[in-house]
């Protein structure tokens, strides 16, 4: 009866914020309807909802300077995609090398961290200068940005780890693979499944940077090279495309973390 009630609350507590954020939503596309209707802005700055619809259509079936929406959409993500799983292949290890090793750490977290405040434009004219204007120079510009959240949230996640039960897992005599394979990675999972979202909602950031130069497809590109002849309602339909894209990309990844880690979402 007790879990039946503790069931029935969630369930209405999950409603209570699913209709929260609908409100929320409405609010702010009334508002944005209100502000075009009645001339508050100029629509040269914000263009009304029905001409960012216009705009959406018209690049997804004619085209923005030579491909559809879906042309640049697929160039931006293997772009990101790329550059983020490169950097979860190096990065995670590398973290759990940092975290279990001083010596590791002291030798790689100072590259990080110094790298890691610098803004991705005036790197990125470092990495062209070495790599060309290609897709070597982007995706290493988007790997760059996506290692430092990860291998930090993975030093940390190992760091975190209770001494105590590795202690008692050893006494129960467990090796070492053993106890990487069923006490450390289980520890370490939520805060690297973190860091891997927080990574990828940062890559997507640093997308415009890595797409301005020498490219001519991209959903990054579209928005720099709208900016540029004034056509607010492309870039205004490019960024809800990037925002909406990146929605649904951080929920695939709350999926994976759910299925890596179904007993931290038990009682949720």
């Amino acid at each position: 009866m007790r879990w039946q009630t503790a069931r029935l609350l969630r369930r209405r507590h999950l409603s209570t914020e699913r209709l929260l954020t609908l409100t929320t939503v409405a609010v702010l596309l009334l508002a944005w309807v209100l502000l075009s209707q009645f001339h508050l802005v100029n629509p040269l700055f914000l263009p009304a909802p029905s001409a960012v619809w216009e705009a959406f259509v018209t690049t997804a079936v004619s085209g923005y300077q030579g491909s559809r929406l879906d042309q640049h959409l697929a160039a931006s993500l293997e772009r990101v995609l790329a550059g983020w799983l490169l950097a979860c292949v190096i990065g995670i290890p590398l973290g759990f090398l940092m975290g279990l090793s001083r010596k590791a750490k002291a030798v790689f977290d100072p590259v990080i961290e110094f790298y890691r405040p610098l803004p991705p434009l005036g790197l990125y004219t470092l990495i062209v200068l070495w790599l060309g204007i290609g897709e070597a120079s982007k995706v290493t510009l988007l790997f760059l940005a996506a290692l430092p959240p990860i291998s930090i949230s993975a030093t940390e996640a190992v760091a975190n780890i209770d001494r105590a039960h590795i202690t008692a897992v050893l006494a129960l005599g467990a090796n070492r693979r053993q106890l990487l394979r069923h006490v450390i990675l289980p520890a370490c999972l939520p805060g690297i499944c973190t860091g891997m979202r927080i990574s990828l909602g940062f890559t997507y950031t640093v997308l415009v940077a890595a797409e301005i130069v020498a490219a001519t497809a991209g959903v990054g590109w579209m928005v720099w090279d709208a900016a540029k002849f004034l056509l607010s309602d492309v870039v205004i339909m490019g960024l809800i495309v990037l925002g909406l894209t990146g929605l649904g990309l951080d929920l695939l990844l709350r999926c994976l973390e759910r299925a890596l880690t179904p007993w931290r979402f038990i009682h949720k």
